[in-house]
């Protein structure tokens, strides 16, 4: 088998993030007084949110910026009088509560772990994705994890990448692969750090972005049948 070190993406890879996002925004909203229709505050907030990841990935926004500024922007247009940063805390302790799992990750972990090594690369916040990876049950498969947080660095910067492959028992470019849900970072970032890598679309969605990924799959069982492992 060619590959031995395997880098995994987190949400929308190895986790349902939109499953979980949405239960710990309602959990959240559910704590404050206001008298809003949370659908729509909810929309507004994915809005938010999603550009300001996008901002803090090219380094305009800081992390602490990015986790109070989603929720002053979508209070502030619905009227909501919570506070930020209680809405933040609150907000990120459902994320770490709630886990719901992509179907067959840990079926897919668990047969790669037998084989090589499996890390996770994630531009998630460190201690909520610790917490995320232990409740679902994939810590003992996982050998390391390295977020943006702790590095310094978000995909696609080879920077983290470079951190990644540090916490690594073995390394080499040719035997690494990433996987990953977003071409703007994971596949973008394998490319940049010369690594295979492996686009999850389990939407097929059209690839128009001109970063072009070493492997696709719809499934991620299918991983196993690409790399020669059993499951």
């Amino acid at each position: 088998m060619k590959y031995r070190l395997f880098l995994f993406d987190l949400d929308d890879t190895l986790f349902d993030f939109s499953a979980s996002n949405a239960w710990s925004f309602r959990r959240m909203l559910s704590a404050s007084d206001a008298v809003v229709s949370p659908d729509q505050v909810f929309a507004d907030f994915l809005e938010i949110d999603s550009g300001l990841w996008k901002q803090f990935e090219q380094g305009l926004v800081s992390r602490d910026q990015l986790k109070v500024e989603r929720f002053v922007r979508t209070f502030a247009k619905h009227g909501v009088t919570m506070d930020a940063e209680q809405a933040n805390q609150l907000y990120l302790q459902g994320l770490s509560e709630h886990v719901a799992l992509v179907e067959g990750a840990v079926e897919v972990c668990k047969a790669l772990a037998t084989v090589g090594e499996v890390g996770v690369i994630t531009n998630g916040f460190e201690q909520v994705q610790r917490q995320r990876v232990a409740n679902a049950g994939l810590q003992p498969y996982v050998s390391f994890l390295a977020s943006s947080e702790a590095c310094g660095y978000a995909k696609p910067d080879t920077r983290l990448f470079d951190f990644a492959v540090g916490q690594a028992k073995a390394f080499s470019r040719d035997s690494t692969l990433i996987i990953g849900d977003r071409l703007d970072a994971d596949i973008l970032g394998g490319n940049n750090f010369a690594i295979s890598s492996c686009w999850f679309n389990p939407s097929a969605a059209p690839n128009a972005s001109g970063v072009q990924p070493t492997y696709e799959i719809a499934h991620l069982t299918e991983l196993l049948r690409l790399v020669g492992v059993r499951g």
